[in-house]
C-alpha cells in the first residue's frame, strides 16, 4: 500500500444518495463496506464527514439567522452522520471511535490527538465529528487540521466526480481532468475543490490530496494503493 495512514472526507450530501435530505442507508452500507476492504490490508483510517445533507451554516445566515448559531447546528449534522456510518461500520465487525470537537460526552470521546493516534494504530477507525469545534470554519478545513494533527500521509476526498476539472464537469462537457496539479495552480486558477483554509494547511504542512470518485466500487483501495485514481494535488 502506498499509504499507511490516510484522511478520508467524505460530503455530507454524499450519504443522500438519490435523496432530497437525509441519509440513504444503501450507499451508508456500500461506504462501510469499502472502508472495510481498505482497513482489512492494515491501512489506518480516520474519516471527517460533513453535514449538508442535514444543515448547513451558510444555509441558517441565507435565511436571516445568526451564521455562528447555524455553524454550531451544521457542527451537530455532522455528528448525527458520524454517528450513521459508525452504526454502518460496526455492524460489519469494523472497530470503530467517534470523537467530536464538541463535547458530548454521552456519544461520543472528545477530541485528544494522543487517544486518536492510539485508535489508529491499535487497527480502529476514528471519525472526527463537529468540525474544528469552531464557527466560520468547513469541514474541508477540519479534514486538512486533523489530518495534520495525526501525521496522515494523505487526505482522500471522495467526491461524485472522477477528479480535479478545468470546470464544472456536470455543467461544462468540454472540462478537461487533471492527473496531477500543484497547490500553486489550483490558488492560480481558482478551482474550488476544498476552501483556501484547508488547502493553505495541507499545502504548509507538505500533506498531498488525492480527489476521486467515492461512488465508484474499490475506488478508495486503488487510491490507497497508489493506483492512478483520481486527480492527486501536491
Amino acid at each position: 500500500m502506498k499509504y499507511k495512514r490516510i484522511l478520508l472526507k467524505l460530503s455530507g450530501e454524499s450519504l443522500m444518495g438519490d435523496k432530497q435530505f437525509g441519509i440513504d442507508n444503501g450507499r451508508l452500507a456500500v461506504y462501510a463496506s469499502e472502508i472495510q476492504a481498505l482497513v482489512n490490508t492494515g491501512v489506518e483510517v480516520a474519516i471527517v464527514i460533513g453535514g449538508g445533507n442535514i444543515f448547513r451554516g451558510v444555509q441558517a445566515e441565507e435565511g436571516g439567522m445568526e451564521r455562528t448559531q447555524g455553524d454550531y447546528m451544521g457542527m451537530l449534522a455532522t455528528v448525527i452522520n458520524a454517528m450513521a456510518l459508525q452504526s454502518s461500520l460496526e455492524q460489519i465487525g469494523v472497530d470503530t471511535r467517534l470523537q467530536t470537537a464538541i463535547e458530548i460526552k454521552q456519544i461520543a470521546e472528545s477530541f485528544i490527538r494522543r487517544r486518536a493516534l492510539r485508535h489508529l494504530e491499535k487497527g480502529r477507525v476514528v471519525i472526527f465529528g463537529a468540525g474544528t469545534g469552531n464557527p466560520f470554519f468547513t469541514t474541508d478545513s477540519a479534514a486538512a487540521l486533523r489530518a495534520v494533527e495525526i501525521d496522515a500521509d494523505v487526505i482522500l476526498k471522495g467526491t461524485r466526480v472522477d477528479g480535479i476539472y478545468t470546470s464544472d464537469p456536470e455543467k461544462d462537457p468540454s472540462a478537461t481532468k487533471y492527473e496531477e496539479i500543484s497547490f500553486e495552480e489550483i490558488f492560480e486558477k481558482g478551482l474550488k475543490v476544498m476552501d483556501m483554509t484547508a488547502f493553505t494547511l495541507c499545502n504548509e504542512n507538505n500533506v498531498p490530496i488525492v480527489v476521486f470518485d467515492m461512488n465508484k466500487s474499490g475506488n478508495l483501495l486503488r487510491v490507497a494503493k497508489g493506483e492512478k485514481v483520481g486527480t492527486i494535488v501536491n
